[in-house]
Order: structure tokens, then sequence, then C-alpha cells
């Protein structure tokens, strides 16, 4: 949205007072009454009837009224106030003077002196003042002023000197002054000329000219500009454009100037129909003056329904080199990126079938540090059928079907084919029994894969296949008791479990490997047939794994407090089926797993897993986090990972108020193993109570001997926008729990 001065919002709150006067009234003697009703449901445009009351109420001529001394009149949610009234029908004109005041339902207007004709609605008002009252609970309104408003007939007007803030009476830290200002209700637009935005007395901002919508519409117009600074491109400044090309699609132009580098010139396009949307934005920076080269990203999303079950999907991302995104990226959370998609996909999804095509390559950002050696294959197609249906009684059978024509644009010749195609087909039945307190699952299936490989390695043939049964069987038990602690009741489960898995084993050293990797030990792998993700391993396996699960669960509110399990696999035979250079296992069970988490207060929550070897009776893995959590705005996260050999890492993230309108930032990840800062935030925000200001610094390491440094500064002006770098998305991604003041923190 551009930056809309429709939120100076004097459109409703001047044109409102359009809405008042009595379009007649008839001579009358003098009356004393205080309250006396005029012309019935017929006053002012029917909208109910009009009642005027004052301390005095006459008629000093021919068609011509006056009240004075507290002069109110009163009509459909809306009060008139004044000091003295005139209405002359005849020349149908309203006059009213002395402390004028309009009421509705979320507005207030006051001024000095009011004359207004209703027959063509022209008028003037002097020293308008307007305040909007909140519509949301503790949301904040917003006040100005004007020196006059002169009405130009009906849903038009022009205002002399506005101003316009979000801040409470006696606090004019930010406003918005506008020399002219014209408003045209029918249609729907506001002009301003000479726009001066300041903060604290200091000019921020300033437009000559400015038209914006007065209503939720959008206009096109520049979007406040965004200033920053990079360790890698030094200054970084953006001046968005926005254009508003139709209802239902839209582009934004972006020009950046960056200190070190030069003038880069980007644009995005979005769009959104009845059956589909989608975006595309490109950039483009004429030689590098660090680098010495031109460089560009080009994207592309897109998603459709063609139907009910039928929905395709689109994406294209592409940059120039691989340093793109840690060189010019402003979004600091995505320069580490090392993948692109580059894809299609069509699915088809029924009640009891799904099938997809999908067309996919990517682009590897490599690190030269660090680069990864085994890049992925193209998958040009590849098509899925997977199924499953009820058949008879209990009887539950599924389909697993793929077809994939894999293709490498650069293979390495010692470990990787050019190509090939691979099918597989996994038909498979199950016959699940159980009750409340058990459950039985056994299941047995066939899988088959059929290779055609392109320029085969040595020991390779051109076709292969691989056939096996698989036969597996799930069973638990499902535990409950109630009991009472400190007051409130909890209902406790206990679910011992036990999945055993049989399947033969095959050979399989000479199939390719095209998207197969070993799955890590999780307890979700646990229960999994396959140790392996992807299609061209299928482990030999005779295992069992024995689980046990207890949940703590709070009655009155079904939220669980805490859950508690164990879990281990056993093999009772030698593993065979392994990955090109990967040694076969030599234990006869995988590590312990133990998890304990959960809510432990409202405030307080627990995540902890440990892996740990009973062969060499040491941890290998170690996740502990918690989080403190006891109001928006306070919130402290710590959380220690360790994996033996590899990582051993502190990482916290704090937001907490140092005083009642200041709170600091912070956010560590730490690698003791490397003694390396992987991720460091600091920062400070303010809350003006109209305003809020942010100051945020951050380093991340994006390669394997690179960093980025990043500084934010942003300004927010509540009701109006925000000037500066916006640090929102490494707050919210860096510190668990994070909540801008502003959403909690009102005047």
């Amino acid at each position: 949205m551009p930056l809309t001065l429709a939120r100076l919002a004097l459109a409703p709150a001047f044109f409102a007072l359009v809405t008042w006067p009595p379009a007649r009234a008839e001579e009358a003697p003098l009356v004393l009454k205080k309250d006396t009703e005029l012309l019935g449901s017929q006053a002012a445009g029917g909208a109910g009837p009009l009642f005027l009351s004052a301390d005095q109420i006459q008629s000093i001529g021919p068609n011509v009224i006056e009240a004075t001394g507290k002069v109110e009149a009163r009509k459909s949610g809306q009060n008139f106030f004044a000091d003295r009234l005139r209405y002359d029908h005849s020349r149908e004109q309203v006059e009213a003077e002395g402390n004028i005041r309009l009421e509705q339902p979320n507005l207030i207007v006051t001024g000095s002196t009011l004359k207004l004709k209703l027959d063509d609605n022209t008028g003037l008002l002097t020293d308008p003042r307007y305040r909007i009252l909140p519509i949301e609970e503790r949301r904040l309104g917003a006040r100005g002023e004007a020196e006059t408003l002169e009405l130009l007939g009906k849903n038009k007007f022009s205002a002399k000197d506005a101003t316009y803030t979000t801040c409470a009476v006696g606090n004019d830290d930010w406003h918005l002054k506008v020399a002219d200002l014209d408003i045209d209700q029918d249609r729907q637009i506001g002009t301003a000329r000479n726009v001066l935005l300041k903060f604290k007395d200091v000019p921020l901002l300033y437009a000559p000219w400015a038209d914006f919508p007065l209503n939720d519409a959008r206009k096109s117009g520049f979007l406040p500009p965004t200033i920053g600074f990079t360790g890698k491109s030094g200054l970084d400044l953006t001046l968005p454009y926005y254009f508003n090309l139709a209802p239902n699609y839209d582009a934004t132009l972006y020009p950046r100037f960056l200190a070190t580098r030069g003038l880069q010139l980007g644009g995005e396009f979005r769009y959104l129909m009845p059956s589909f949307h989608g975006e595309a934005a490109l950039e483009y920076l004429h030689k590098d003056q660090t680098e010495e080269r031109t460089r560009w990203l080009a994207s592309f999303s897109h998603s459709q329904n063609f139907s009910r079950n039928l929905k395709g999907e689109a994406t294209f991302q592409k940059v120039s080199d691989d340093e793109y995104f840690r060189d010019l990226s402003n979004q600091i959370d995505v320069t580490s990126r090392s993948i692109l998609p580059q894809e299609g996909l069509l699915s088809y999804d029924s009640d009891w079938w799904q099938a997809g095509l999908r067309f996919q390559q990517l682009q590897v950002l490599q690190d030269p540090n660090k680069p990864i050696l085994q890049t992925p294959y193209y998958r040009l197609p590849q098509f899925t059928l997977n199924a499953g249906r009820v058949l008879g009684s209990r009887i539950e059978g599924g389909l697993e079907g793929e077809y994939s024509l894999f293709h490498h644009p650069d293979p390495n010749p010692l470990t990787q084919v050019k190509g090939g195609s691979r099918f597989t087909v996994y038909p498979s039945i199950k016959l699940p029994y159980g009750t409340s307190a058990f459950f039985v699952t056994p299941k047995v299936g066939y899988h088959y894969t059929h290779y055609s490989i392109d320029q085969p390695l040595p020991g390779m043939e051109e076709k292969q296949s691989l056939s096996l049964p698989i036969a597996s069987l799930d069973s638990g038990l499902i535990l409950e008791r109630n009991f009472s602690f400190r007051g409130s009741r909890y209902l406790q489960t206990l679910e011992p479990r036990a999945y055993y898995v049989y399947a033969p084993y095959r050979d399989q050293s000479t199939l390719p490997v095209f998207d197969t990797a070993l799955l890590d030990l999780s307890f979700a792998q646990l229960f999994t047939e396959n140790q392996f993700i992807g299609g061209d391993r299928i482990n030999d396996a005779n295992q069992l794994t024995l689980a046990l699960t207890s949940s703590f669960i709070e009655e009155d509110n079904g939220l669980e407090r805490l859950r508690v399990a164990l879990g281990q696999r056993y093999y009772f035979s030698n593993q065979l089926v392994t990955l090109p250079n990967d040694p076969p296992r030599d234990s006869k069970a995988t590590d312990l797993l133990a998890l304990l988490s959960g809510q432990i207060t409202p405030a307080w929550r627990l995540d902890t897993g440990w892996q740990y070897d009973t062969d060499l009776d040491k941890t290998i893995k170690t996740t502990v986090s918690t989080r403190f959590n006891p109001a928006p705005g306070k919130t402290a996260s710590v959380g220690y990972r360790f994996l033996d050999g590899s990582v051993e890492q502190l990482d916290a993230g704090v937001q907490w108020p140092i005083s009642r309108n200041l709170y600091g930032l912070l956010r560590t990840n730490y690698s003791f193993r490397d003694n390396t800062l992987v991720e460091g935030l600091a920062g400070l925000e303010y809350n003006g109570g109209c305003w809020v200001l942010r100051a945020v610094a951050q380093r991340i390491a994006t390669a394997e001997k690179d960093v980025n440094n990043a500084f934010f500064l942003q300004l927010e002006l509540n009701g109006m926008g925000s000037l500066g770098a916006s640090p929102m998305s490494a707050l919210k991604q860096s510190i668990p729990g994070y909540t801008p003041t502003n959403e909690f923190l009102f005047q």
C-alpha cells in the first residue's frame, strides 16, 4: 500500500457536518419547551426525527428561527451543540456560532462558526477540530485540526492547513501537516498539496502533491522509503512506487541504491483471479561496482484450481551467481539460501486416490569453502499415484506408485550416472482392529522397482529391477487414569507400543542413487518400514520397535501439560543394504530416544530430547529448550543443542522491558565447538505511545567463512506507516514469542 494520506480521516469527519441541519421548518411562535420535534421522520433526509432544544427558541422574523443558550440538535445517533443557531428557511441557510460541537459514535468535531446553505450544501466552518475515536477496544484513535473548512457541495469540501496525528491530546510527537486538502466523497478521492511529516518537530518527509483513496481501495503512489546498512553493500536506500492497476492485480517498482555497488532496479507483479493467483519479480544490477559484473534475479510462482479435484502450481527462481543472496539480499534470513526450485506440478485428489505430475530442476548455489558435492538430479518428469480404500468390512488396501525420469546436468563421473528412469509400485493390505483399550494392525505388501539407466557406471546394467515383500505388525495399549493435583483434575495416559517389520535382503549395490538418503533417527522414524527416504534403497529388516508414551492432560481445558516418551528399535539381523560409502550398522539396537515436553504452566514451556548410545554408553544427541512467556513483550527462551563430534550450540532469545516504554531485544546462537557466533542480534524498542522506534544490529553466518552484518533503524507511526529498514522479519524469526510493543502498549 502506498503512503496513504487518506488516513487523515478528515473526509468522514467534516462530511458528517453536511448531514446535520434540518431541511425545513415552519415559522413558529416563541417556544418555551426544552425539547421540540421538527419535521418528524422527514427531517434531514428522512433518517428519523430531529429534535431541537435550547434555553430559548423563537421566531425572529418570517421564516427565521433562532435558538440560543445550550443549543442541541439530536438525530439518529448524532448530536449537534452550539451557543447560538439561526435558521433562515427562505434562504435555506443555517448559521451557528460559539462552541460548535458535532458528536457521532466514533467522531467528535468542534469549531467556532458555521455558515451553511442547504440548497447546494456550500458553506464555511472556522477553526475545525476533530477526534476520531477508536473503533476497537484499546486501539488508537486520531485527531487533527484545520484553519477553515469550505463546503463545496454535496460530498465535497476543502480544508486549509489541516493536521493529522494518532497521538493523544497534548502529545504532538508526530503529525502530518497539509496546506490544502480536497475531498470528493462521490469519487472517493482525496487530494493533498504540500504534505509535511514532522517527528519531534523535525521534518522527515515532504510531498508537494498526493492523492489517495477515502476507503480501503488501493491507490497508486510512492511507498515509504527504506533506509538501511549492511556490511556487504553499505548504505541501502529503496524508494518503491506502487501501481494499482486493477482491483485484482498490481505492481511495484523499487529502484534501490547500494552505496558500494550502484543502482539496482527491481519490480514485482501480483495477480488474483477466482481460480488462480501468483506473482513475479525481477531484479537487475548493471555492472556491480564491487564485483564488476552484472547481477540479476528472476522469480515466478503460480497456483491454479482447474476444478474441485485438479490443481496446478508453477515455481521458478533463478539468480545470476552463487553469491547473489549473500551479497545483495536486504532480508538477512534468506542470505544463506542454497537451492532454488524451478518446477511445475499438476495434482488430482479424489476421495480415495491421488495423482501428481511434476517437472523439477534446481539451481544449486555453491559455497566455495563448503561445496555441495552430490548435487540433486532433475525430475523430468515425475508421476506419482497413491490410493487407499477399505475392501470389504475391515481390510484396507493401499497402493504407492511412481515413475520418474532423472537427468543430471553435470554428474560426478565417479559416483553419479547421467540419468535414467525409475518405476516403482508398492501395493499393500492391512487389517486394523482395535478398541478403546488396544489396537493391532497387521500389514503386508510387495515392493517392485525397475530401472533404465543412461551411461551406467562400472558394475551397473542398463536395465535392473528390485522386488521384495514387506510385512509389519503394529500394536499398542491405551491405559488411562484420573487424578487430582493442587486442586486441578488431570487425565494420565500410558501407551506402550510395539512395531515389528520384516523385509528380506536383496542386493542393491549396483542400483543408482537418484534421490535417496538415510533418515535421521527420530521417534517418527522408529515407526517406519524403511530407514531410507527416496526410492533407491529398501532396507533389509528384521526388527522390533518398543516405545512407551505417557501424557498428563488437564481435564478442564484439554491442555497437555506434560508428555514423556521412551523408544528404541532392536535388530535381529545384521544390516546388509547401505548407501555407497556408508558403513553397515554394527549394533543390535538403535540409540535410546527419550522426549520430555509440555506446557508446564501458562508461562513455562519445556521441550527436551535425548539420544543415548547404549553400546558405547554415551550421549549422542541432546536438545533442551525452555521458554518463559508470562505476558506480551516478556519472553525469554534458552536452548542447548549437542551432537556428538560435530555440534554444541547455545541458543538464547529475549524480549524484556527495561522500563515502562523501553524494551531490550537479544538473540545469540553460539557454537562452542567452532568458537563462532552463528547468529547474534541486539536491539532496543521504544514505544512512544503513538510511535515505535526500533534499532537492531544483526550478525549471521551465511557461509562456511562468510558473515553478513546488518543494522536496522525503523520508525513506525501508528496509523500511518513506517520509515526506515524493517527488522520485523529478523525479530520474529530470531526471538521466539516476540511481540511488537504497539500490539499491547496503548496510550
